[in-house]
């Protein structure tokens, strides 16, 4: 893993204008250069986890980087200013911070005060610069989870060594406890090498948490994560907590054999059965923050007609491509009936009205489009076949396969259509902001705010302050300003979000826009004869989310 090191100050007060500027940061330490960090004395106590996989791409910020092992490890080596707590709604960390509240109305403004004990692993301390990192990157970067709230930022400035910081808004805010999770080393990379797409793609320069890396193997599959000497409030009851990729069998067997005492995966009802068998194992589903969807792209030449987005919807069968993605394990109980609120969220409502496959509704719909069947049975128009671009995260289930399968559904109506799978980075930051992908098979990410999770997926792009910049349109390359006053208001705090979703969402049903299918849910498989502690985590929160309390009873 890369690392990067040294002591640096941070800046004390952070602008509109730039990110805050301190010394250039140090060179790149190549991996064989790494100090090892080695443990002496007693046996180590741990707690070895089996997962799906430890791949690449750990900043939470990043669309392209959504996982479970991302989701555990920003958990425990990122500061956050409010953490869910069991019920689901924010907490602020008092681990991290002494107040955050809103200080004034006009502007509406919030002030957080920052223990002075709280520093990055390389002691730098956690300051403004963090703050204002995070918010410059969100407000323009492509390819972000629920960007809409930093966009109502207008300032950030800072008091007292940056340990002060005042967030002045445009416009209310109440959602304004979902900003600042997962604060990043702004000291470390605002000046590093490459681009925001660098952030965190091998591994953390720097951590604040509880437990730091000690190793992160991808080729191994292995991330090993040890009790932080830096961290400055109680430290962990474990000594190590492990992270070993393996087979689904390969994990029944470690659990069966106690050499690992947990294990978190995408099951299907073959593994539900497999873990079952298990003597003395516990099993809970685990939902991720994470619901696959179906796009149907407005931006897209052939998709622009809401005719032809709903003779695509006609063509499709829903249930089956739920049935096929959930594979009858945990994900099938939690299939998504709306298209904002997860699951298995507070305020779900399922508001999705009647099914999707009509094949009469297709014919009629792509003939009022213009579209006629040739001589192939294949629909065209003025001699051009109508194909097309079906796109998935490469390498990504449920997604790639539902992408096949939605092309296999097409091909019966008469639709052509292709696969294209490009690396995850490529099609966030890139292809979802052209006109050549039609459909993309995606996940819909919960950040923590509802109504910012609304106008980050369904709404307008705002105009660029001052001729900056312009910010990224939505995946779907959607915006329709007849339900845009509705998504202000929700964001703003004008209108409950229930209100405005109740007017919303059947208005996104009849544009087609999207399809959403279902809830991703991991198993999560303990033997609470060995340990203890070791649960479900809060809401969207992850398993490792309680890693510090976890215990070994049996060493």
């Amino acid at each position: 893993m890369r690392r990067l090191g040294g002591v640096l100050a941070a800046a004390v007060l952070c602008g509109t204008a730039a990110a805050c500027t301190n010394t250039p940061p140090p060179p790149l330490v190549p991996k064989s250069e790494a100090p090892v960090i080695t443990t002496t004395g007693p046996k180590v106590t741990e707690i070895v986890v089996g997962v799906d996989d430890v791949a690449g791409g750990y900043n939470p910020h990043s669309l392209a980087a959504q996982s479970p092992i991302t989701t555990a490890l920003s958990s425990l080596l990122l500061p956050s200013v409010f953490r869910t707590g069991p019920d689901g709604a924010p907490e602020l960390d008092r681990n991290l911070m002494v107040s955050a509240k809103v200080t004034k109305a006009e502007p509406f403004t919030v002030t957080y005060t920052i223990r002075k004990d709280a520093s990055w692993s390389d002691s730098a301390p956690i300051a403004a610069e963090d703050f204002s990192y995070l918010w410059q990157r969100m407000r323009v970067e492509p390819g972000v989870v629920d960007p809409a709230g930093y966009r109502l930022i207008n300032n950030i400035s800072a008091r007292e060594g940056g340990k002060v910081v005042e967030v002045a808004f445009g416009k209310p805010f109440p959602g304004w406890r979902s900003l600042f999770a997962n604060l990043l080393p702004a000291h470390l990379l605002k000046d590093a090498p490459g681009t925001w797409s660098n952030v965190l793609s091998t591994g953390f320069p720097a951590t604040a948490g509880p437990f730091q890396v000690r190793s992160l193997d991808e080729p191994r599959g292995e991330v090993v994560l040890e009790r932080s000497d830096r961290y400055w409030e109680a430290p962990t009851t474990l000594d190590r907590v492990v992270l070993r990729r393996a087979t689904h069998s390969a994990m029944a067997e470690s659990l069966s054999k106690g050499d690992n005492q947990a294990a978190l995966l995408r099951a299907d009802a073959a593994d539900v059965n497999l873990l079952k068998a298990i003597k003395n194992l516990t099993t809970k589903p685990v939902p991720r923050n994470e619901v696959v969807q179906v796009l149907l792209r407005p931006a897209s030449e052939q998709l622009k007609d809401v005719t032809t987005r709903k003779a695509i919807v006609a063509a499709l069968d829903r249930e089956a491509l739920i049935a096929s993605g959930t594979q009858s394990g945990p994900s099938a109980q939690y299939r998504a009936d709306s298209f904002v609120i997860p699951p298995s969220r507070t305020g779900y409502q399922a508001t999705i009205q009647g099914g999707t496959l009509n094949p009469a509704a297709t014919d009629q719909l792509l003939t009022a489009a213009g579209y006629a069947r040739n001589a192939q049975n294949q629909w065209e128009k003025a001699g051009k076949p109508l194909k097309l671009k079906i796109a998935a995260p490469e390498k990504a289930e449920p997604y790639d396969g539902l992408a096949n399968r939605i092309k296999a559904q097409l091909t019966e109506r008469g639709i052509a259509s292709e696969v294209v799978t490009p690396n995850a980075e490529e099609l966030f930051n890139k292809q979802l902001l052209e006109k050549d992908i039609d459909i993309a098979v995606v996940p819909r990410v919960d950040a923590g705010d509802s109504a910012a999770g609304l106008a980050s997926l369904y709404g307008c792009a705002p105009d660029a302050p001052d001729g900056g910049t312009p910010s990224p349109a939505n995946p779907a390359g959607f915006c329709d300003q007849a339900i845009q006053a509705d998504v202000d208001a929700a964001l703003n705090g004008k209108v409950l979000l229930s209100d405005a979703l109740a007017r919303i969402e059947p208005q996104l049903q009849a544009q087609a826009v999207a399809l959403p299918l279902f809830q991703v849910v991991d198993l999560l498989g303990v033997l609470p004869t060995v340990v203890s502690g070791v649960d479900t985590g809060a809401p969207l929160a992850g398993v490792l989310s309680g890693a510090p309390e976890w215990r070994r009873l049996d060493k």
